[in-house]
């Protein structure tokens, strides 16, 4: 095989209804993932043109690996996102990879805006643009089964995409859904796709891949899958899923709770992992090409109509949902939890910034900043059913305050107050209050997000405030998921997944040249994005970290400001010399 193969990439430009496949760089270029998305972008992106201009680029990418490994399961999707006005990523797992793979190609770049709201099918000499503007309005779930009639044919090699309410609304945090219970969820890649008249993408995979001869290829592949199956290195993911964190970051004091006004609560266990387990587990299901099963799928039982009769909808859970539809609303039931996340799915939002903004109102409303005039309902925390109907004010931005609201919790304190206790980190945060290092990394953080790198993480395991040494942490810690993110690994096996292994198996699939120069090429993909981000407006200044953070008390005692502020400046010192931006 030879080592420097381009990747092919479909164009689709929705204006004319055309697609073209071009050949672009190799993975001796831009590597895949997330670097083939950011060439994809600095060919097609106009970092001067707002981010919901038709001309914009979606851009899907997956990486050498996919179709090969097992957890090579991830799609990269890039935009300029409508949220930050700045060049952003969101990953999805689900079938979309190796559908994409098995269709023949490695990036879908798609431009301009169709006529009507419609469909685009894309699969092996196939591109198809449907009209469905009967769609419009509907939500996630109902758009999904109408979509699946375009491709009866393809029923299990098919990935399909589709937005609800909130992005043919343009809320700036709308997602993608992805296959039912993934998502493209942060930052506002369903505004994008709602701005371009698109409810849904299908991906259709029905070609095959050709697997490397000789012995060095299989028995690498053995040599991955018994460390997924045979040992427990998989096994949280699998067994309670990631909402095992629950508890034990209560336990630190370090779980938000009620707009992060308190870290503790002992009503935990109404939410935890066990309980969820316990009470509502239905099944446990994978993205296509895993053998983990980390997707943990409840069932929601509710009163329809009469005394017994019941509707049964099933809801895919994990600890980001829990902590943002849970704990940060106050939640103390698990099945409640599940309604309101059920009712955010629906109308297709990104559940952590809509779960936080909404926590963030309920806190204003109890302050007398915003008025039941404004929310149309009385928020209080812990109440599931106030809860699901501002959800769905916030899909269909019904008014005024929900408009704004969509815009993001800092957007909305930036016109009715109460900027000190909007929780946002570059976007509505994540569910880890551990300390200073954290808040630092997700604030500025390239995708302001707590898998940029391992920021919580390190909170929990350094005592010591050496504010360089954090820094230097975060950056490289970044290296290396950037390779993963280039191959498009799922994080979970990042434990699996070290340097050493991805070399090893780009060498087995031909990619020679590359294996050898993984670590340089991951390292020119991390200052490639900064780049990106940079010349869309990203400016580490104006980020700003509320006084709700500072007010934080974790285990380790109240919030260091100094140290804090001490991190942030050497972090901020570290991307910017990476991205050779004087400061």
């Amino acid at each position: 095989m030879s080592n420097d193969r381009s990747f092919r990439v479909l164009h689709v430009d929705l204006y004319t209804g055309k697609g073209q496949s071009i050949d672009f760089s190799g993975p001796d270029k831009c590597l895949g993932g997330s670097g083939l998305a950011a060439a994809l972008f600095d060919k097609y992106g106009l970092p001067d043109q707002p981010a919901l201009s038709p001309d914009q680029p979606l851009v899907f990418a997956i990486g050498p690996l996919t179709g090969y490994f097992p957890l090579m399961s991830k799609t990269v999707c890039a935009f300029k996102s409508p949220y930050s006005e700045q060049y952003a990523e969101s990953h999805a797992g689900g079938r979309m990879a190796l559908s994409l793979r098995f269709a023949g190609y490695h990036a879908l770049v798609v431009t301009g805006a169709a006529r009507s709201l419609s469909c685009l099918a894309v699969g092996e000499s196939r591109l198809e643009i449907h009209d469905v503007g009967y769609l419009k309005g509907f939500d996630v779930f109902s758009t999904g089964k109408y979509l699946r009639k375009f491709s009866k044919t393809h029923s299990g090699h098919r990935s399909t995409l589709r937005i609800g309410p909130a992005g043919e609304n343009l809320v700036p945090y709308a997602a993608i859904n992805v296959d039912t219970y993934r998502h493209f969820g942060r930052l506002g890649a369903g505004a994008v796709m709602g701005s371009k008249n698109l409810k849904g993408i299908i991906v259709l995979g029905g070609g095959h891949v050709a697997l490397p001869e000789g012995k060095a290829y299989p028995a690498l592949f053995k040599e991955v899958f018994k460390d997924l199956t045979a040992t427990d290195m998989m096994n949280k993911y699998h067994d309670l899923g990631t909402a095992e964190n629950m508890s034990p970051l209560n336990a630190r004091s370090a779980l938000p709770w009620n707009n992060l006004q308190k870290t503790k609560r002992a009503e935990v266990e109404g939410i935890s992992g066990q309980r969820f387990a316990e009470q509502l587990l239905l099944r446990k299901t994978a993205c296509a090409g895993c053998p983990v099963g980390c997707i943990h799928v409840g069932l929601l039982r509710e009163k329809f109509a009469g005394e017994s009769d019941f509707l049964y909808r099933q809801v895919s859970y994990d600890f980001e949902p829990i902590f943002a539809c849970g704990s940060m609303l106050g939640m103390t039931h698990a099945s409640d939890v599940l309604a309101i996340l059920d009712e955010c799915e629906r109308q297709g939002l990104d559940v952590m910034s809509a779960g936080v903004a909404l926590a963030w109102a309920t806190e204003a409303f109890e302050k007398g900043i915003v008025t039941e005039k404004d929310t149309l309902i009385k928020l209080k925390f812990d109440d599931a059913a106030g809860y699901r109907e501002a959800m769905a004010n916030l899909g269909g931005r019904v008014n005024d305050f929900y408009h704004v609201l969509g815009q993001g919790a800092l957007a909305a304190a930036d016109k009715y107050g109460g900027e000190d206790f909007a929780c946002v980190l570059g976007q509505e945060m994540a569910g880890y209050a551990t300390g200073e290092v954290f808040f630092v990394a997700q604030a500025l953080g390239f995708r302001h997000s707590h898998l940029d790198s391992g920021g919580y993480a390190y909170d929990q395991a350094h005592e010591e405030k050496d504010a360089d040494a954090a820094a230097r942490f975060l950056v490289d810690d970044e290296q290396k998921r950037t390779s993963l993110n280039c191959m498009v690994a799922c994080l979970f096996s990042r434990g699996i997944y070290g340097g050493e292994r991805l070399s090893q198996a780009l060498e087995v699939v031909g990619y020679k040249g590359t294996a050898g120069n993984l670590g340089s090429l991951s390292t020119e993909v991390q200052k490639h994005r900064w780049q990106l981000k940079f010349a869309t407006g990203f400016n580490p200044d104006r980020v700003v970290i509320p006084k709700r953070f500072l007010e934080v008390t974790s285990w380790k005692g109240p919030v260091d400001a100094d140290y804090l502020r001490s991190v942030r400046k050497a972090y901020q010192k570290s991307i910017l010399d990476l991205s050779g931006i004087k400061s």
